[in-house]
């Protein structure tokens, strides 16, 4: 069972899920449940003998769209909701050994109207606020299942980091008139050297304040909220630059690059973001070739992030690992 706990000492709300603890743990390959059935197998997930993008929802959910009741009984200083939302997997491939830097940039394309197809149903749940497209990539990231695969969260209430960021934009705004995003994306052009890669829609960069060592970002040109409001050039574009980023991740040190990646979108309720601005962005753990970023004293306990890196070294690094992102008819993208 899982339900949502209030953090008083923090005002936020964090879900236990017990049940969590029995999910499939680094199966074998030939037991993989993300991968298609095979006529004669056992079932997985999936119970085609083929697929190209599948979407599903979690066995093992943290929020359910009709969930239990809580465990124990809400009361003044520590308050109990029911973990009601959405846990969806997104399978990127049926190729159990592939990953979505290796996929070519036609599968990412469909990945992208994939996900703006469930950020506009989940988003249109009476119950959800906000829609948390991401992925988890990897060992070293706590991932469980190698099949590359992504996944999706609802939730009831608007995220801590996404609300600090809502916060953080709407004051800019009201201090100086002018999107934070914009003016960051701005700042990076003019400065150049945190710059990673840029298309025509999209700005990538290691961001002056960049916490893990080759953390990256991405932000459209344009001013918009959500995925669901690019135009057809603009989902192109993103997934040249999804492909772009990916590849150079796994030439920086020659292996399939852990990361978490996150969307960054405004909430699904009625109230107005024009404030905010939609963007990617990555967590990569690594921070040499055999060695990890670790959170550990100051950032977890005190909240403030210790880079033992220089931004605009490891963007110079990681752009000099990019390369030309062509489609199948050979236009270039990027």
């Amino acid at each position: 069972m899982s339900e949502l706990r209030w953090n008083p000492l923090l005002g936020e709300w964090l879900v236990t899920a017990t049940h969590r603890q029995d999910r499939t743990f680094l199966p074998p390959d030939d037991f993989c449940p993300l991968c298609p059935t095979k006529e004669g197998g056992f079932p997985t997930e999936v119970p085609e003998p083929e697929y190209d993008i599948a979407v599903f929802e979690n066995r093992f959910p943290s929020l359910k769209s009709n969930p239990e009741a809580p465990a124990v009984e809400s009361n003044e200083l520590y308050p109990v909701r029911p973990a009601q939302g959405v846990c969806e997997v997104v399978l990127y491939s049926p190729n159990h050994n592939s990953s979505l830097a290796q996929e070519p940039i036609e599968q990412i394309y469909k990945l992208v109207l994939v996900w703006i197809d469930r950020f506009r149903e989940l988003g249109a749940l009476p119950f959800v606020k906000y829609v948390f497209i991401f992925e988890n990539k990897g060992e070293a990231i706590g991932v469980t299942l190698h099949h590359p695969h992504g996944q999706i969260y609802a939730y009831p209430f608007i995220p801590p980091r996404i609300a600090r960021e809502l916060e953080q934009s709407a004051a800019y705004k009201q201090a100086t008139g002018n999107c934070l995003f914009c003016d960051v994306v701005s700042e990076e052009l003019r400065d150049s050297r945190r710059m990673v890669a840029e298309n025509r829609s999209f700005v990538a960069i290691i961001p002056f304040f960049a916490r893990w060592p080759y953390e990256t970002h991405f932000y459209s040109r344009r001013h918009f909220q959500a995925i669901v409001e690019m135009s057809v050039d603009e989902q192109r574009d993103f997934a040249a630059m999804l492909k772009t980023l990916l590849a150079a991740f796994d030439k920086l040190f020659g292996i399939s690059f852990p990361y978490m990646m996150v969307l960054h979108q405004r909430p699904v309720d009625d109230d107005s973001y024009d404030h905010y601005h939609f963007h990617v962005e990555f967590y990569p753990p690594m921070r040499t070739a055999n060695k990890l970023k670790f959170l550990a004293g100051s950032e977890t306990g005190a909240g403030m992030y210790i880079n033992d890196s220089l931004p605009e070294v490891k963007a110079a690094e990681l752009r000099s690992h990019v390369e030309p992102v062509r489609w199948s008819l050979g236009s270039v993208d990027i």
